[in-house]
């Protein structure tokens, strides 16, 4: 037996009980005649002590060779503490030791296992896990864990069935980047890791699974932004016989099941917003709704007078920024120059000073009078005292500027607290988008998403106009889940097909297994998936997903721990049938 208790769990009431404890050393203390060890494991930590007037003399000097993350066991007697530490559940007592076994050495790690490292990002990634040891890591994860079994418990309780689905599949079109995976038994031919279990819990819902979920990795080889992983992780779930509103209500009972439980905070509101509005009041769609400062469109006022800029604009938009209004002139042209940056690309910005007495100063006092700047205040609904920023020029392009604006402000002016939660469903998306450059449309969700019953006959007139049958979850400003009621015959699968530009025979080759089950009685069914990672790190009140991720890759997709992305030498490759010519 390595251990009868853990580092964390002894105290008062053990005092004068024998224990065996094993684990690594935290710090050690040598005062000559006495020596001090904090022995830790995941548990917490327990002081050790080693007193030259009460410990075998060969256990005394084997202590002081102990160096920091040494693995050791030892057996000892539970004393009381005489300097306490309140800061720790063991901090009254400590173990006098009467054996020490050295069950491993260590190097010296090339950074602190302390709460505050002085170890940076690249080295603490690098190794891992040593990074896993410190309690920030190993407590993002066992949270992580927490709230894994909670959703578990809460879709099991609902009659959810956990079924795998198969990580080699076939490529599609659809979507992000695949990752393909040779087939040494086929030559020339490629397994794809799955973007996600799409087609697979549909035909689970062929199969009269009724209700299935699934905590299952997702593997995308798309260009990494800040904070994506080329793997993630989703709660996948599928239902049969459901419309949008009983998957609605039942992942917003999951949601409400997960502040409670985790955080022990109760929401009631789920506020619904379709998708257009979102766009227009917030500027995207997947808004944080703690705070305020929604859009207030000014083409009705800002326009036919004689400043050039708005009158060529398509859009001229603005948000009230509360309490700004005594912004200085350098805080301002701050701002001017952080919506210049290429990130966001605006060309400059209007501002309008809301003062006590009602009245206004901005930077176009040349153009527009006291009772125009009054109908700006009024549209962006600014109270006196505060300031109004406006950006014009196309819509789309206008309203992301202002909406990274908006972002940006709420967070220096301590907006978004992580400790308060705001979830809406944004509803209504269009089914189809249109790309420029190819003029052919593209699925704003998935293939396998229905159309709005109701639009179904705007398919063969204005394809661009028909709404999907889908809906977002978004909490704080990010979207946590997504899903959609889906087609569910044959005939509308294959005219979905259509508009987005397949042939009859590549639809057949890519999804007519789908099709195909559709003709044995499909149900009507629907689903959503939620993204784990995104969600354990806003309920662990983070904005980085790395830290709740065992094994992160890096900003460019790489595990620098193990180091791969790697190559493979010729005999592997000649086995799976792979030539490579580097230029």
């Amino acid at each position: 037996m390595y251990r009868s208790h853990n580092c964390g769990e002894l105290n008062a009431s053990n005092i004068n009980t024998e224990v065996t404890l094993a684990g690594w050393v935290q710090k050690s203390r040598d005062k000559g005649f006495m020596n001090w060890v904090d022995l830790r494991d995941r548990y917490g930590i327990t002081q050790l002590i080693f007193d030259e007037s009460r410990t075998d003399k060969t256990v005394f000097e084997l202590a002081k060779t102990l160096g920091r993350e040494f693995v050791i066991q030892v057996k000892g007697t539970v004393i009381e503490r005489e300097a306490k530490n309140k800061n720790i559940p063991t901090g009254e007592i400590e173990i006098l030791v009467s054996e020490l076994t050295i069950l491993n050495t260590a190097l010296t790690p090339p950074f602190t296992i302390e709460d505050e490292t002085d170890g940076g990002e690249d080295i603490r990634m690098k190794y891992r896990y040593l990074d896993i040891r410190r309690n920030p890591v190993k407590n993002s994860l066992l949270f992580r864990h927490k709230v894994a079994m909670e959703v578990r418990k809460y879709l099991s309780d609902l009659d959810f069935c956990e079924v795998e689905t198969p990580y080699l599949i076939k490529s599609t079109p659809e979507g992000a980047r695949d990752f393909v995976v040779p087939s040494r038994m086929n030559e020339g031919q490629f397994y794809a890791l799955p973007q996600s279990p799409q087609t697979f819990k549909q035909l689970l819902m062929v199969g009269g699974m009724d209700k299935y979920f699934q905590i299952v990795k997702c593997f995308r080889d798309e260009d990494l932004r800040a904070d994506r992983q080329p793997e993630f992780t989703q709660i996948d779930c599928e239902m049969a016989f459901v419309e949008q509103e009983d998957i609605l209500n039942i992942f917003e009972g999951l949601t409400r099941h997960l502040l409670k439980e985790i955080k022990g905070i109760e929401v009631d509101k789920f506020p619904r917003i379709t998708y257009d509005y979102a766009m227009k009041t917030y500027g995207n769609d997947k808004p944080d709704i703690r705070f305020g400062m929604k859009f207030g469109e000014l083409n009705e006022f800002a326009q036919h007078k004689e400043f050039p800029v708005f009158n060529a604009a398509e859009l001229v938009v603005g948000i009230a920024v509360p309490g700004a209004g005594n912004y200085t002139r350098k805080e301002i042209d701050g701002l001017i120059d952080w919506v210049k940056r290429p990130q966001v690309g605006a060309s400059g910005m209007v501002y309008i000073k809301c003062n006590e007495d009602g009245t206004f100063k901005s930077s176009v006092d040349k153009f527009y009078d006291n009772d125009d700047l009054a109908n700006w205040a009024k549209a962006t609904e600014a109270n006196p005292g505060d300031m109004i920023f406006v950006l014009s020029g196309p819509a789309n392009k206008t309203r992301a500027q202002l909406s990274a604006l908006r972002m940006e402000l709420a967070t220096r002016l301590g907006l978004r607290n992580p400790e308060e939660f705001a979830p809406l469903w944004v509803v209504d998306f269009p089914l189809l988008e249109l790309d420029e450059e190819s003029g052919r449309y593209h699925a704003m969700h998935h293939p396998f998403t229905s159309p709005k019953p109701e639009d179904m006959a705007l398919l063969e007139t204005e394809p661009g106009k028909v709404r999907a049958n889908a809906y977002d979850m978004v909490l704080n400003g990010n979207e946590i889940g997504g899903g959609s009621i889906r087609i569910h015959d044959k005939a509308t699968q294959q005219l979905m097909f259509k508009y987005l530009g397949f042939t009859e025979e590549e639809a057949k080759a890519q999804f007519g297994f789908l099709m195909d089950a559709f003709q044995f009685g499909a149900p009507p069914h629907g689903g959503l998936a939620f993204g784990l990672d995104r969600l354990v790190a806003i309920l662990g009140g983070q904005e980085t997903i790395r830290d709740f991720i065992a094994f992160p890759k890096n900003n460019s997709g790489r595990d620098v721990m193990i180091d791969a992305p790697a190559a493979i030498d010729e005999a592997q490759l000649k086995e799976l049938h792979i030539k490579i010519d580097l230029v």
